[in-house]
């Protein structure tokens, strides 16, 4: 199948945010702190209001009655909880800064206007009075004790404080110890964050369409901000150009447009621009970590020791997902009888740090596959051969890593064959053969060099996902969720999957995304878990409704449910063996309706909903391989040849399943070798334009040879896993292993830039 949503957006007829106007439609402008942590002394508005075509602008002080938003805590299961006994702690931030503002970028004040022109040109007057105070910039010294705190009213920067173990630390012959930093990465969609907000002046209540990632949780943080049911609100998510998890929550932007619309009266629409994007969106990794590996001397790893810190920024709006991640993550797919994991999530004043593609997930794999190449150099054997020797047996299938996962519940890999993703890509590359050429370039003084990375990640995560199946008369189906794409083709793989659940072409199937007001709850789109989840919740729904459509012809025929075959293609239902006994499928789609005699307890009404809660996550895995050669002279790196071989148990649309490969590779080569946002000692951000903050194009990113092994789950009714970030989370430790090969030297710091580059030529 070919995506059918490709058909609209490649040819500009998709809908976004920024597309989407209303009548008397009014236009927001934000002005942001400029200073890293400071106090609001004062706010004069008075020459903003003045202004031509301004109709409010308002500070923090106008809107008191408007609620912080919400702490992440619901996010943290109470088993999670009572199993890791973390320290937590949430600074909550609001629409806008009150009396106090934490990173540069940050809502400060909003104009209101008739058009974006005018409305930027209130902000130009707005005079607001700072106080600037010390702040919290290095992550290693805002962890110490005595450090500048980021948030005055906080005891210290820790907001996230937690210790893993499993075995006993062992006596090894052989230990190694490194420190790993992955640095700071903007999410940069195509598609920045916009709102629309357009009031129901009748009722009261409101809806915001917005390009967010999380549909039902946006609602509930604005019903909660403003004071107002849930059921006043209606969410609806239209086309979207990217989200990678930076779309994911609730932002202050979103509570600001709906507050103003409800006090107004009219519609208001905010959309940022690509300064106001690299500012303020959610930034993500920012790691440093201390990594000990113990081993033998035939390179069997007996125990990973890690100490971490994540620089959180000002918040963390999505609680502690990232740091936890990378510590259930770390062992990947090696038996590894001990592992030590103690983690900290650090507040700095720079902008949020949450989820973005792999969420601690790549800085996980880069770590472990470093430290695996470690043992191999060190001991004189063969990279791929160390990996052989400690890989997880597909036989020892489902594998108890006896690690609580974030639900609370211990990591379990359902299924997977590591060692034949690892035999793929060598076999793929001529593994052997490489290794000669690499010794003959060697000799000619080029510096070739061969990489190798093999990872898992959790998949499918809960806590929920939820489908409506609906028919009608002519034997077309509809399928409702709240979920919501951002380019993945979930419009196309869904209906795939519905087709054939009732057999009929995937043509005869609507799916319908991220919409509030037509599916009561929803978790959204993260974590790859929406065709898992939707898949299985469609299975039930299905069911759910071919009974439903049997139970109420067989009432009409006066036949036995069981007996009764749906014919979706003659639009009937008939005697199994009986055709004579048939009745038209639009006369039981009516039948279902109330007033018709519908039999047992069944909603009115042609449809089905169900609702799936994973009680484990589906592992997905895979290997990469990559050449590169590098330029002595100049520290250009070529990449000569990437193969990525992967597992996401059924593949359900093959080009679907390659282009998210593809496309995540893209993303991590460059948090590999390029993206690095970067801020001063005062902690002014340098790199808010795309001059400066550089990511992949097509020049850049390589051709990718894409290969697929399926062990399908068996915790999972279709055998399907999740696979939308693993190309991101294995490219930065492959390039970082193949960069180290060919230079001879160890790479330990993301990205690998042309200046790092040197300074190893160097020595």
């Amino acid at each position: 199948m070919l995506r059918r949503e490709d058909a609209r957006l490649l040819t500009g007829g998709g809908q976004y945010v920024s597309d989407l106007n209303a009548p008397g439609l009014l236009v927001a402008a934000i002005l942001r702190s400029p200073h890293a942590h400071a106090r609001i002394r004062s706010a004069d508005l008075s020459a903003a209001r003045a202004c031509p075509g301004v109709l409010l602008a308002l500070s923090g002080g106008d809107l008191a009655e408007v609620l912080p938003l919400p702490d992440a805590s619901a996010n943290s299961t109470q088993r999670w909880l009572s199993r890791v006994k973390p320290r937590l702690q949430y600074p909550r931030q609001r629409a806008l800064a009150l009396d106090e503002v934490h990173y540069v970028g940050q809502t400060v004040a909003v104009a209101v206007a008739h058009d974006r022109y005018a409305a930027e040109d209130a902000l130009d007057v707005m005079e607001i009075e700072y106080e600037p105070l010390p702040a919290a910039f290095d992550l290693l010294e805002s962890a110490a004790p005595g450090a500048a705190l980021a948030h005055e009213e906080l005891s210290d920067n820790l907001l996230f404080e937690f210790r893993l173990q499993k075995g006993e630390a062992p006596e090894a012959p052989h230990r190694l110890k490194r420190r790993f930093r992955s640095r700071r990465n903007a999410a940069v969609p195509m598609e920045g964050r916009g709102a629309l907000a357009i009031p129901d002046v009748r009722t009261g209540a409101l809806t915001l369409y917005s390009g967010c990632q999380q549909p039902h949780l946006l609602r509930r943080v604005i019903a909660f901000c403003l004071g107002i049911t849930e059921s006043m609100v209606r969410i609806v998510v239209p086309d979207v150009g990217g989200g990678f998890g930076g779309k994911n929550g609730a932002y202050p932007e979103d509570v600001l447009v709906t507050y103003l619309a409800r006090r107004l009266g009219r519609p208001v629409k905010w959309v940022e621009d690509r300064r106001e994007n690299l500012l303020a969106m959610n930034q993500a990794r920012d790691q440093i970590v201390d990594a000990t590996v113990a081993f033998d001397g035939s390179g069997r790893i007996l125990a990973v020791e890690a100490e971490q810190w994540l620089d959180s920024g000002a918040y963390h709006p999505l609680g502690p997902v990232v740091t936890y991640q990378t510590a259930t993550h770390l062992l990947g797919p090696y038996d590894v009888p001990h592992m030590a994991f103690s983690g900290r999530s650090v507040a700095t004043n720079k902008a949020p740090n949450a989820p973005y593609r792999g969420a601690g997930r790549p800085e996980a794999t880069f770590i472990m596959e470093t430290l695996v190449d470690l043992v191999a150099r060190e001991l004189k054997l063969d990279p791929a051969e160390v990996r052989r020797r400690n890989l997880i047996a597909r036989g020892s299938m489902p594998y108890n890593a006896t690690i609580p996962f974030r639900d609370g519940a211990d990591v379990v890999y359902d299924s997977g064959d590591f060692a034949e993703l690892l035999r793929q890509v060598l076999e793929a590359a001529d593994y052997k053969g490489l290794r000669r050429r690499q010794a003959d370039l060697r000799r000619e003084g080029r510096l070739l060099g061969i990489g190798l990375a093999i990872y898992v990640e959790a998949t499918g995560t809960g806590p929920f996902e939820g489908a409506t199946v609906a028919i009608d008369g002519a034997g077309s189906l509809v399928l409702t969720t709240g979920a919501c794409s951002q380019g993945q083709g979930h419009e196309t793989s869904l209906a795939q999957i519905v087709g054939e659940l009732w057999r009929v072409p995937a043509d005869r199937v609507t799916v319908l995304l991220g919409d509030t007001g037509r599916i009561p709850y929803g978790a959204g789109t993260y974590a790859s878990r929406t065709l898992q989840l939707v898949s299985a919740a469609a299975v039930e729904a299905t069911s759910r409704l071919q009974d439903k459509l049997r139970r109420v012809a067989a009432g009409l025929l006066e036949a036995n449910p069981a007996d009764l075959d749906l014919d979706l293609n003659g639009c009937r239902l008939e005697v199994r063996g009986d055709p004579a006994r048939a009745i038209p499928l639009a006369q039981v789609v009516q039948a279902t309706g109330p007033g018709w005699g519908r039999v047992g307890s069944d909603e009115a009404g042609p449809q089905a909903t169900a609702y799936y809660a994973p009680e484990q996550q589906e592992w997905a895995s895979a290997a990469h391989l990559a050449v590169v050669e590098v330029d002595s002279e100049t520290a250009a790196v070529t990449i000569e040849r990437y193969i990525v071989c992967h597992d996401a148990g059924r593949i359900v649309t093959p080009v679907l399943a390659d282009g998210q490969v593809v496309g995540g590779v893209a993303q991590g080569l460059g948090g590999a070798m390029l993206e690095e946002f970067v801020y001063d000692s005062d902690g002014q951000p340098l790199t808010v334009s795309l001059m400066d903050y550089l990511v992949p194009g097509a020049v850049e990113a390589p051709d990718i040879d894409v290969l697929h092994i399926e062990s399908p789950s068996p915790v999972h009714p279709l055998g399907i896993k999740g696979l939308g970030e693993g190309g991101t989370v294995g490219a930065p430790a492959v390039i970082a292993n193949a960069l180290a090969d060919a230079l001879g030297a160890e790479v330990l710091d993301l990205p690998i830039t042309p200046e790092r580059i040197f300074a190893l030529l160097a020595g």
